[in-house]
């Protein structure tokens, strides 16, 4: 329901009441009438802005003015630290094009970190109008807090995800350990990095691409579970975020890195030499994109907010994401040479509905005592 739509539900029910306690059988009941109808009219208008349906306000009657009013408009993007390159590469296109159609000068606030950070910062008092975040749990987490209305997915195409990677396993150069499959991460003599899950999005996803390596393949829960705790007890520091596990590697630590094939392919694009492998087996890490709707009405910004939303799904935001090592969330995109060049096939690809989706996920691994806990209890960390 749209916020306006409550005031105006009850306007509607006192006047629904107001009609039972009237007769017709008199003039001053007559002219009541009239004048309950001239009231709820003057409401819906007040509610509406109209019915041309231009009017930004028609989100939300209290909001701050319009953006439509203001000749620069400033949005906050908060978004997960990998994003980066790709917004910095995107949001250039936007603000061309919305210039070219609206006469307005878009300026960004960007915030970029760990998605677990980000979303209690925007929790908090970061005052994001737009998350970007590494998944939908914290996404979740944000609408639980009051400030993104339910329904979000459905605002956008594919459940609100508009970008996506697998997860990637860098060796050192000549892969001397010899490490193919995420079986060898287990490996008494090799030595892992990868973020915290506790802080970070993509160690989330790296977690559950080593669980799901187990049970895609055959394996019951049991040996899942002595399967990672055998990875994390190679593994010798948690780093915060994906960008911190991957400096960690790059001064020398660790024999392989987790990490994001998005990564790779960036540091592979600004020159550096990375051996790395995309399992067969692996884990669709899909990213959300979401209005803050709290923020958006008190900033008066939300149309410039969803139209920067809907632009990251044109076919000229997508072909910027794979630029820059995202998996394209446009089919059409996904089917042409160059993306089919770019990507190594993954046969056995698992989702988090696989798993029972984000909230038996959150609760099972990642709260309070939850497997993960379990797991660094038995590696004494």
């Amino acid at each position: 329901m749209n916020l306006w739509q409550r005031p105006l539900k009850k306007l509607l029910l006192i006047a629904q009441q107001t009609t039972h306690r009237f007769r017709f059988n008199s003039l001053n009941s007559f002219v009541s009438l009239v004048l309950v109808g001239a009231v709820l009219s003057v409401a819906l208008a007040a509610c509406t802005g109209g019915s041309n349906g231009n009017n930004a306000s028609t989100q939300n009657p209290t909001a701050s003015p319009v953006a439509a009013n203001k000749p620069n408009v400033e949005l906050t993007l908060v978004s997960f630290a990998v994003t980066k390159a790709a917004h910095e590469a995107i949001i250039p296109k936007f603000v061309e094009k919305w210039k070219q159609e609206h006469n307005q000068t878009v300026t960004f606030k960007q915030s970029y970190g760990g998605s677990g950070s980000q979303t209690r910062a925007v929790i908090d008092g970061l005052e994001a109008d737009i998350v970007h975040l590494a998944l939908a749990l914290d996404t979740q987490k944000i609408e639980k807090a009051g400030l993104i209305q339910p329904g979000w997915e459905q605002e956008n195409p594919n459940n609100g995800i508009v970008s996506k990677s697998v997860a990637a396993i860098i060796t050192r150069s000549g892969n001397p350990k010899g490490i193919k499959t995420w079986a060898d991460l287990a490996k008494d003599n090799v030595k892992v990095i990868t973020a915290d899950p506790k802080t970070s999005g993509v160690a989330r996803w790296n977690f559950l691409a080593l669980w799901n390596s187990v049970i895609k393949t055959g394996g019951d829960e049991a040996k899942a579970t002595e399967f990672v705790t055998q990875v994390y007890r190679n593994v010798p520091i948690l780093a915060k975020d994906a960008r911190e596990a991957t400096d960690v590697f790059g001064k020398g630590q660790g024999d392989a890195l987790i990490n994001y094939e998005n990564e790779v392919i960036l540091a592979q694009q600004k020159g550096s030499k990375v051996d790395y492998v995309i399992p067969d087996v692996n884990i669709s890490i899909d990213n959300p994109i979401a209005v803050v709707d709290k923020n958006v009405d008190k900033h008066g910004n939300r149309e410039v907010a969803e139209g920067f939303v809907k632009f990251l799904y044109t076919p000229e935001a997508q072909e910027e994401f794979v630029k820059l090592g995202f998996r394209p969330v446009d089919e059409k995109i996904a089917q042409t040479k160059e993306v089919t060049d770019k990507f190594p096939k993954v046969n056995t690809l698992g989702t988090v509905q696989d798993l029972g989706g984000w909230a038996n996920i959150d609760q099972k691994f990642f709260a309070d005592g939850g497997v993960f806990d379990q797991i660094q209890a038995k590696n004494k960390r």
